[in-house]
This record gives structure tokens, sequence and C-alpha cells, in this order.
């Protein structure tokens, strides 16, 4: 599969500051602030691991599809899909409560 296909769509979503796609292999395509950044890659690949350990019993699901790491700046939200786990990192728009 080609780069151009891996990140297609990825470079029009909204306050992303990078992205990544990993396999198993490593870092398969980057960009942006998460360009080349080997170590948030095996980070999030960890994170992945670990989450995919956790199945509701007697389910044949994927435990999850996507995650999401909410800083108080930025998130990342991980979506896996076709053994490739796709990181974008975003601004976090979180706004503040209403207070009355």
């Amino acid at each position: 599969m080609s780069t151009a296909a891996l990140t297609a769509g990825l470079d029009r979503i909204p306050d992303q500051l990078g992205y990544l796609v990993i396999s198993e292999d490593g870092v398969l395509a980057s960009a942006g602030e998460l360009e080349n950044d080997e170590h948030t890659a095996s980070v999030m690949m960890q994170m992945v691991r670990t989450a995919s350990r956790f199945r509701l019993s007697g389910s044949t699901d994927p435990p999850f599809k996507r995650m999401s790491v909410i800083m108080e700046d930025f998130v990342y939200t991980v979506t896996v899909s076709s053994q490739k786990v796709f990181v974008v990192k975003r601004h976090n728009n979180q706004h503040e409560p209403i207070s009355v």
C-alpha cells in the first residue's frame, strides 16, 4: 500500500497537529509534530497492545476501535484499522462548563 493511500484524509482532519501510521513493523508514515516521532509511536503501540488484552467474556468483537488520550492542550486520537494504528494529534478545544 502506498504512503498516499495510508494517509488519505489525515491532512484534512480539523485542528490536527500531526499524525502517525504504525504497524507492528514500525512507523509507516508520519507528518507534522509527530513526524519521525518513534518514541510516541512506541508508547501508542504499547497502549494499543495493553487495551487489546481487555475483552468482554464470550465476545469475538475487537476490544475497541478508537481510543483517546486527552491532555490539557491536545488530544491523541488512536484508531485501529486493517492491522494498522492511526494516531492523530489534535488541539484540545475543550470548553469550560458554563456556570449560571
